[in-house]
């Protein structure tokens, strides 16, 4: 057995992040958070900005605490995509990275297609086109901010941002640059050609590394600062979907993962992406993994849908937790409406509660009034739109699978999971819903050589996690309500 290894990850969600050490035996993985804090967007005038100098303290909050928990031979990581941070000459920030759900890309893609015909686009990255993607943010700099575009030498997306932070060290992890819509995706470089087209400067853009490298040290003045000693910072999979799918707990080849959380995302593995003329059509995404795999999976409004309807209840005075949420509608009746959860208004905050009872209204649907009616909407529609996306992949790929594999916040969703193996009439295992957090851990692992490969990866995790299997139930109902659902979203 070998000595226990200690790893810090930092795992940054869209509403909240935390440290946890991962604690290796030779076995498995044993994780205790140390500290967790939230992740609030500020809006300043008509910009909404990520409060980046405040997570940055509270990353060296995290690292004071693992500190006085035993030490940590390694830290990493991993963040939501398509955000960054441009640096000057000197290395410090222009000015708060913007949030990628701020209206500054209104509009953005229309203007990248008439520099760049879209089928082309869509060749060169293989990336589903959403007006949150990077490259449409820094097109909407060019258009309407140049001079801070001009004054920019380094353009590092978060989970990058942070290394740099923490190590001085200006790379970015080929992952997390899969996210940007800038990215060759079978070259796996950043593309020249997109670059050109949207008149974007390619100096600010660094190396990208593989997922998993050792990118350099604890800096200097953080170690005097904070009294810890230099440690290796790891650039793992940056994008919290990837570390989250190398910890997948199968052994299969072929299978579709849930990574199931405010936003949902769900997909395959792959060994080359899929660009063609129906992955187009269906407008599905390719991101870059860990072992250069690639993921060919949709992005779906997830969690976020529940989340933002609480909000809405609670400044209304009544403040429902998820749990009870869920019990109350498991008592509603099954299949009264249903909405599309990627239609464009439920992408903005606010009152999520009224734009659904406003989508069904419009679509001549019964319209849902309670928390409870709302609560089992989203969760059908949900189910329904998974189905919907799991049967384009397997349409692209030609393969059948056997089961789905959700990770993440959404594993605690008894309701969602259930749900999701009705509607898609296949087998469900949940867990772990630590998933992002185990493959930070385990690919820090990797980095050291304390762990071997992806596979080891899985079967450690398959071994320090608890796992909860769904069976389909009612499918004949569900294949009914499915084609209705189909109808009234018109996809």
């Amino acid at each position: 057995m070998i000595q226990t290894k200690r790893v810090l990850a930092f795992d940054f969600g869209a509403s909240s992040g935390r440290a946890m050490i991962g604690e290796y035996d030779g076995n498995t993985i044993t994780l205790k958070e140390i500290h967790r804090f939230s992740n609030d967007p500020v809006v300043v005038g008509d910009t909404m900005y990520w409060d980046t100098l405040r997570l940055f303290y509270e990353i060296k909050q995290g690292m004071m605490k693992a500190k006085h928990a035993g030490g940590f031979q390694s830290i990493a990581v991993d963040t939501w995509g398509v955000d960054f941070g441009l640096l000057d000459e000197d290395g410090r920030l222009l000015e708060n990275p913007v949030h990628y759900r701020d209206a500054r890309t209104t509009g953005m893609l229309k203007e990248a297609f008439e520099l760049l015909d879209e089928t082309a686009f869509y060749e060169i990255t293989g990336n589903q086109f959403m007006e949150i993607n990077t490259a449409f943010q820094l097109l909407s700099l060019a258009k309407k901010r140049p001079k801070l575009l001009e004054r920019a030498k380094t353009m590092l997306m978060t989970p990058d941002l942070f290394h740099y932070l923490l190590s001085g060290v200006k790379k970015t992890e080929y992952s997390i640059a899969s996210t940007s819509q800038l990215l060759d995706a079978k070259k796996r470089v950043w593309s020249d050609q997109v670059l050109e087209a949207l008149q974007l400067p390619k100096e600010i853009f660094t190396e990208i590394v593989p997922s998993g490298t050792k990118i350099g040290q604890l800096s200097k003045e953080i170690c005097e600062e904070l009294g810890l000693e230099p440690v290796d910072i790891i650039a793992v999979a940056g994008h919290d979907t990837q570390s989250a799918l190398a910890a997948v707990p199968t052994e299969e080849k072929d299978f579709i993962f849930l990574s199931c959380g405010t936003w949902s995302l769900l997909g395959t593995e792959l060994e080359e992406p899929i660009i063609n003329q129906k992955s187009a059509e269906f407008n599905i995404t390719n991101e870059g993994g860990y072992a250069n795999k690639a993921t060919f999976l949709k992005n779906i409004i997830g969690l976020w849908l529940i989340q933002e309807s609480r909000r809405q209840w609670i400044r209304e005075g009544e403040e429902y937790g998820f749990g009870l949420l869920e019990e109350m509608a498991k008592e509603v009746k099954p299949f009264q409406c249903f909405i599309d959860p990627d239609s464009p208004e439920f992408i903005p905050a606010g009152n999520v509660p009224r734009r659904i009872r406003e989508y069904c209204k419009k679509t001549g649907q019964e319209v849902p009034m309670s928390p409870a009616e709302i609560t089992r909407c989203i969760n059908e529609s949900l189910a329904m739109k998974y189905r919907y996306s799991l049967e384009q992949i397997a349409e692209c790929t030609g393969k059948e699978y056997q089961s789905i594999h959700i990770v993440g916040g959404g594993v605690q969703s008894t309701l969602l999971c259930q749900m999701t193996a009705n509607s898609c009439n296949c087998k469900v295992v949940g867990g772990p819903v630590e998933a992002t957090v185990f493959g930070n851990i385990a690919l820090q692992l990797v980095a050291s050589g304390d762990i071997k490969d992806l596979s080891q990866v899985r079967k450690v995790i398959s071994a320090s996690s608890e796992l909860y299997t769904y069976e389909p139930m009612d499918s004949d109902l569900w294949n009914v309500a499915y084609q209705r659902f189909r109808q009234v979203t018109s996809l």
